[in-house]
């Protein structure tokens, strides 16, 4: 048994149910306990019903009879079922394909013991039970394969609704909402008072799009308001795996984990705390220049804090069972989001930006969250450049989007690889400026004393050759010569 429901909604949903004249799509009354294969191809075809009816949750109900919905109590215990020696609910989950949010919820009536099984939608693709996708018609379970016009109309349904616009609760009470979201937040986050009155702040959060009103009364909260302003994602089932995992390592490998937190908080209610958490993992030092003598964080706070939002923001919501991660090594800091990036890696400073989550973008800025519309990157890339640090890598393993910063290190213990990717880096910035890149711009980039002349011109060479720059004219030469990221200069050359 899992999950957070009290007993007063649970009599409240039963009623509910109950009280529907007939079975649904999204709806199953059982009176005892089914074979465990039938409980899963249920739990498919009640998820992708769902999905086709706009419903955020479906429900397989046992304890009720069919006929005329009097509860007449089951025998059924989730909590000590099993199938072959493994317990239950991991048997279905395994079988699941992809990945959907269920729990099973107990609840004694005078009638006898009900079990409710929450079902989440189908999110971007049928929810399959050992490989063969279901569906409802009517009241009656049948293969998603023999019903093409359902299947073609739910492929249709993730197309249309956005996820920042799916329910994540329904019918939550005016009470529900302000215990569920931290609405103060969002008031002081957008510089606005506070309405004081209960009614007027829900219809306030309602015409953002957090909330909106649900048909058997009450409050549906939206994906976009339980994602921002949660404050435990752990009460949306849909979104409990959305939450942000910080870890630290000893070293610079996964061998000898630290500590971790796990933020449960909506991002913009718990953005403050994850930021000052990954702080205490970065501590700051002091270097000496020349005669100066400052303190630095070992990673650029403003960097880190571009490329967390960044994670947040353009993650993609339909890879299930991941989050956002942060991993704080002792020479480097990874985030990763769920997503492969929507524009090529090497274009991400100067590309148009594209977001995968309109609204939750739009609101973010709106909250002064994030920087103007695409100055994120550029932001990365000027951090790492202003404290003169190998240059950040973009990665994009699988499905994923992954940031690599990097604490200071010696020129001459530099790679190749990071060394062209640097000095490319460094040539999109100053294109974009605008202002050109020459070897002085070179030498200040990477803190090489203004006497050395060969180690710029070498590091230009280097980085012309592997086709990531290239000089703005073929009659410079030199120190006087300018260069150009690749793209900026026609067709990208072979690397040498």
């Amino acid at each position: 048994m899992n999950g957070h429901r009290s007993q007063q909604y649970l009599e409240s949903l039963l009623r509910e149910l109950r009280a529907l004249p007939r079975e649904t799509e999204w709806l199953e009354f059982k009176r005892s306990y089914a074979d465990p294969n039938e409980v899963g191809e249920y739990i498919s075809a009640l998820s992708n019903s769902a999905a086709l009816v706009g419903k955020a949750t479906a429900y397989l109900v046992w304890g009720v009879r069919d006929s005329d919905h009097a509860v007449v109590g089951t025998t059924f215990d989730p909590r000590t079922a099993k199938k072959g020696g493994e317990e239950l609910e991991n048997w279905l989950v395994r079988l699941l394909r992809p990945r959907i949010g269920f729990r099973f919820f107990r609840l004694e009536t005078d009638a006898g013991t009900v079990v409710v099984a929450e079902i989440e939608r189908a999110v971007s693709a049928p929810v399959g039970f050992a490989g063969q996708e279901y569906v409802r018609v009517g009241s009656y379970k049948k293969k998603l394969k023999d019903h093409p016009e359902r299947e073609r109309a739910l492929w249709r349904t993730f197309d249309r609704t956005p996820f920042e616009d799916r329910i994540a609760y329904e019918r939550a009470t005016d009470g529900d909402v302000e215990q569920l979201l931290g609405w103060q937040v969002y008031f002081r986050l957008l510089r606005m008072p506070s309405p004081g009155t209960t009614q007027t702040r829900l219809e306030t959060l309602a015409s953002d799009g957090l909330i909106r009103r649900a048909d058997a009364g009450g409050w549906d909260i939206t994906n976009l308001g339980a994602i921002l302003l949660a404050e435990r994602l752990r009460d949306f089932p849909g979104l409990r795996r959305k939450s942000v995992r910080v870890i630290e390592y000893g070293g610079d490998s996964h061998t000898r984990a630290l500590r971790e937190l796990e933020m449960d908080h909506g991002y913009a209610r718990g953005f403050r705390e994850l930021m000052n958490y990954v702080r205490t993992l970065t501590p700051e030092r002091e270097v000496i220049e020349g005669a100066r003598r400052r303190t630095v964080s070992r990673f650029p706070l403003a960097a880190v804090r571009e490329i967390v939002l960044n994670a947040l923001m353009h993650q993609d919501f339909s890879v299930t069972g991941a989050g956002p991660m942060v991993e704080v090594f002792e020479r480097q800091l990874k985030v990763t989001n769920p997503g492969a990036p929507l524009v090529d890696l090497d274009r991400l400073v100067d590309a148009p930006p594209r977001s995968r989550n309109d609204k939750l973008t739009s609101l973010m800025r709106r909250m002064e969250l994030c920087e103007e519309r695409g100055a994120g990157v550029d932001t990365v890339v000027l951090q790492a450049e202003k404290h003169r640090l190998p240059a950040p890598r973009f990665e994009a393993p699988g499905d994923f989007t992954r940031v690599t910063l990097f604490a200071r290190q010696p020129l001459a213990e530099l790679g190749r690889t990071d060394r062209t990717w640097a000095c490319y880096l460094h040539a999109c910035v100053n294109y974009l400026a605008p202002r050109p890149t020459t070897e002085a711009t070179v030498r200040h980039r990477f803190g090489i004393p203004n006497d050395d002349e060969s180690t710029a011109a070498a590091l230009l060479e280097e980085a012309t050759k592997a086709g990531l720059v290239a000089a703005e004219s073929a009659v410079e030469a030199g120190a006087s010569a300018r260069y150009l990221p690749y793209w900026a200069a026609g067709p990208r050359p072979s690397p040498s």
